[in-house]
């Protein structure tokens, strides 16, 4: 796969709020902490005022907090990697969109959020996944789905096989945990750990006996979560 190349100024201070997890930080702990990655302070500073206007960050009394968006996607992040299995009973969430006719910018929405409830789409308007993650199905609420938990009369390894590429996953998961290790540049080293992470976003959080063997989504998370550490020590000026 590609190397991951260097962020843009605007996106080295967005993934220091979303990986190092401050509450907040001033202005000038988040131009210190981009000029670690080879962004001069008035390119952070332009930076940091673009993506208040974007509404990616927002201000409050002085300091720069992650805006609704990226909050939510943080949110998403941190589930991703705290959401434990829960004992399975072979049952499967399954939506099925049931009104049709709707525009397009309504239908990308809808599979946008099934997908972020890591669901995939069997056929056409048919989404499912096996029943094992904690977080509720708060999707059901949409009024376009009919929405139930059921057991597949299918192998679910089968299954699950046929609605994910488990195997390119894989593979490229083990990619950006080489190019992680591999990076000892700053700049280099935070886009290969953004791209860890958004991939890390796509891990479908199967139940273990549903996944090849060597599946890398622990290592994954333990590398970003090391990674965070130097984040946060960075944002505190260690």
């Amino acid at each position: 796969m590609p190397e991951p190349t260097p962020l843009s100024a605007r996106s080295v201070v967005l993934s220091l709020l979303l990986g190092s997890h401050p509450d907040r930080m001033s202005a000038a702990a988040l131009v210190r902490a981009a000029a670690h990655f080879a962004v001069p302070a008035p390119t952070a500073r332009v930076a940091l005022t673009r993506a208040v206007a974007a509404g990616d960050l927002r201000r409050e009394d002085g300091d720069y907090l992650l805006g609704e968006r990226l909050a939510a996607r943080q949110r998403r992040q941190d589930e991703a990697v705290l959401d434990a299995e829960r004992e399975r009973d072979g049952t499967w969430e399954v939506a099925v969109v049931v009104v049709t006719g709707r525009p397009g910018a309504e239908r990308a929405a809808l599979r946008d959020r099934l997908a972020s409830y890591r669901l995939a789409e069997l056929r056409e308007g048919v989404w499912l996944r096996p029943a094992n993650l904690r977080r509720p199905r708060s999707y059901a609420d949409d009024p376009v789905l009919a929405t139930a938990l059921a057991t597949p009369d299918a192998d679910p390894r089968t299954l699950a096989a046929g609605l994910w590429d488990l195997t390119g996953w894989a593979a490229t998961g083990r990619d950006l945990l080489a190019h992680l290790a591999a990076r000892h540049d700053p700049a280099l080293r935070l886009a290969a750990a953004a791209a860890l992470v958004r991939h890390l976003a796509t891990d479908p959080l199967l139940p273990r006996a549903l996944l090849p063997a060597d599946w890398p989504a622990q290592q994954m998370r333990e590398a970003y979560a090391a990674y965070q550490d130097e984040l946060r020590a960075l944002a505190i000026g260690r």
